[in-house]
């Protein structure tokens, strides 16, 4: 196996930039069982944003809103929405990351900067993927404080219960018609990443819809980015209704991995958060399609889990819907028992599902 001149240790941190994120930390906080750990605005010294940052398990989220009409924040917010901007990734040295990807054809966003306080430094540089979204390098060996320098301490009065979010399992990336092979080549030669799995038109259609899918991966499988792209069907997919609403490529889900998927998704139905529904005919034939599991099959229908199986084992999986009123990103939640795969048999159920959303919204 070729050196990997990228070694990737995990998902540092994804950062949305929302309309209010002093509000959308909230929502985290309740629906899904976040614990606010730091912020960083005009009371640390910083004038133009206010950051919260949330974490559960292995998993830190980065909420960010602007403070003033003329930032790129706000431009991004405009035209996007509330979204994902960056996938930041840990890395055990932020300079040989950022050289190593610039010399393979990646645009730079930013060169190595270091990042201090009295907790230590952080190096951090940036480089440009699929629409506006970024990967920010993170390199914090030589740093012990609540998340980077800028960011305070902060508890949240509102007692939080986590719901056994563990790490984030993969993000999907949304690129427009025949872009898909051209991210996937980024991938590969830039960030040195191999194909995992790839899904065609006949995996991934209805009577209706279509897309494609490939699953890029980096060397010791910590980080996957399926990345879609549409195809041709008698009406609009559910990858142009995001490209339309997002107006262009981003990041349209993010699967979230847990050991129990019936508390959790238990706990989030209560809290309030929506779910795609599959008919309950697709439980009639679970077990002659998937074999024997350790689940119960009521406590699976009652919360509308889906469960697909491969060579080495099964998973379980949800969608929630999306969890912001343009129709872009979402939420997967998925527990894994053995199979590395991502559900393909359930994804015709899926987007049968999906479909009837975009149905209701008038966008199919």
């Amino acid at each position: 196996m070729p050196d990997d001149f990228l070694p990737i240790q995990g998902t540092d941190h994804i950062e949305f930039y929302v309309g209010n994120a002093k509000q959308s930390a909230l929502f985290y906080q309740y629906a899904f069982g976040y614990k606010l750990i730091a912020y960083a605005g005009p009371e640390t010294g910083t004038k133009d944003r206010a950051s919260y940052v949330l974490q559960q398990g292995k998993i830190r989220l980065v909420l960010t809103s602007s403070l003033r009409e003329d930032t790129p924040i706000a431009e991004h917010v405009k035209k996007h929405g509330d979204g994902v901007k960056v996938l930041a990734l840990w890395v055990e040295d932020a300079r040989s990351a950022y050289t190593e990807t610039t010399m393979r054809g990646a645009a730079g966003v930013q060169e190595p900067q270091v990042l201090q306080d009295k907790h230590g430094e952080v190096v951090v540089a940036s480089i440009q993927t699929y629409g506006e979204t970024i990967h920010t390098f993170v390199e914090r060996k030589n740093y012990n404080g609540p998340f980077l320098p800028g960011f305070i301490e902060k508890k949240s009065p509102v007692r939080t219960e986590p719901i056994g979010l563990k790490y984030i399992d993969h993000c999907v990336g949304n690129v427009g018609w025949g872009e898909m092979n051209t991210w996937v080549e980024f991938y590969e030669k830039v960030m040195g990443f191999s194909l995992l799995v790839t899904f065609d038109d006949k995996d991934i259609s209805t009577d209706y819809t279509a897309l494609m899918s490939k699953v890029v991966s980096n060397g010791n499988g910590y980080i996957k980015f399926p990345i879609n792209e549409p195809a041709e069907g008698k009406k609009k997919s559910q990858i142009e209704e995001y490209i339309d609403f997002y107006n262009g490529p981003g990041v349209q889900h993010i699967a979230i991995a847990t050991d129990d998927i019936l508390h959790t998704v238990s706990e989030l139905r209560q809290r309030g958060v929506e779910f795609l529904h599959v008919p309950g005919n697709y439980y009639d034939d679970l077990f002659d399609r998937v074999g024997k599991i350790d689940e119960d099959l009521e406590p699976l229908k009652t919360l509308n889990i889906l469960v697909d199986r491969d060579d080495e084992g099964y998973l379980l999986q949800i969608f929630t819907k999306p969890i912001q009123d343009r129709p872009t990103v979402f939420y997967e939640i998925i527990q894994r028992k053995g199979a590395k795969s991502f559900g393909k048999g359930n994804f015709k159920a899926l987007f049968e599902a999906i479909e009837r959303e975009q149905e209701l919204r008038g966008n199919l």
